[in-house]
């Protein structure tokens, strides 16, 4: 079953035409960076993130470096929970960015970081914090039923983790103000412009409908198979890597049913490759 979408096609054809578009691996130089930052922080007793945050006034009078240095500013000053802090933003981006595929994940960030530039501007500061939380909240959104283990004791689903944290937001809000939700709101509208697809369809805006492909997908998957039996070679074969299912047992493959054809991609490329028409 498949639904369609000119918004979600539009963000999907971009990283197609652009595949050198993403940064490999951005979430680990931004948990780096941001190590690196608070514990140069800690011998500098503050002087470096000081520079670092984002303030509307100070860079109208020209210290435009905060238009970027603010994301690498940690929220955590305890080095435990600086190291923990970081360590989540590259585990939830590692994560997100294997599912979406390096361009689109990229994309996700600097549409989030722009929005909240826009949104500092008006309020005269920003917070990065949200921008890294919605890489959970888009992974709860996508798999709400996987377990977690919280404080890597208790197993909890995404889902119910997720609805802490906005819960939290919401919390804050009441205790010091709503300008706490106006400093969350650029992220959350990025949230939701990546994750509409998802929600228009949980929602009822747009109806489930049969793709023909699938069924000839399961008949070539069928043909796939017993081809495999007759010759004892591969059942799947990347078709952009070359990689087979003979060379990886452990590798999953799949089918992609926006290309003209039937053409089977490993789980690397499922989402990171140029659609064949």
């Amino acid at each position: 079953m498949i639904y369609r979408n000119d918004h979600y096609g539009l963000i999907d054809r971009f990283c197609a035409k652009h595949p050198r578009f993403g940064i490999p691996n951005l979430a680990m130089y931004i948990a780096i960076g941001q190590a690196l930052v608070g514990i140069a922080d800690l011998i500098m007793d503050g002087w470096l993130t000081a520079a670092m945050i984002f303030l509307s006034p100070l860079i109208l009078r020209g210290q435009v470096w905060r238009l970027v240095t603010f994301i690498l500013v940690p929220l955590e000053e305890n080095p435990f929970y600086l190291l923990l802090s970081c360590y989540v933003i590259y585990w939830t981006g590692q994560m997100l960015e294997r599912e979406w595929g390096t361009v689109k994940f990229t994309l996700f960030y600097l549409s989030g970081v722009l929005l909240s530039i826009l949104g500092g501007m008006l309020l005269g500061t920003i917070d990065i914090y949200y921008i890294h939380l919605s890489f959970f909240l888009v992974i709860a959104t996508l798999y709400s039923e996987m377990q977690v283990l919280f404080m890597f004791v208790v197993p909890v689903k995404m889902k119910w983790l997720a609805l802490l944290d906005v819960g939290f937001i919401l919390l804050n809000a009441v205790r010091f103000g709503p300008f706490v939700l106006l400093i969350a709101l650029p992220s959350f509208i990025n949230y939701f412009i990546f994750t509409w697809p998802v929600w228009s369809m949980k929602l009822g805006f747009v109806r489930r409908r049969a793709d023909p492909q699938v069924i000839n997908f399961k008949k070539v998957q069928k043909q796939a198979q017993k081809k495999a039996r007759e010759t004892g070679g591969y059942l799947h074969k990347c078709a952009v890597c070359g990689l087979t299912d003979e060379d990886d047992p452990n590798m999953e493959f799949r089918y992609c049913s926006k290309c003209d054809g039937y053409y089977c991609y490993c789980a690397n490329h499922i989402n990171n490759h140029i659609h064949i028409h």
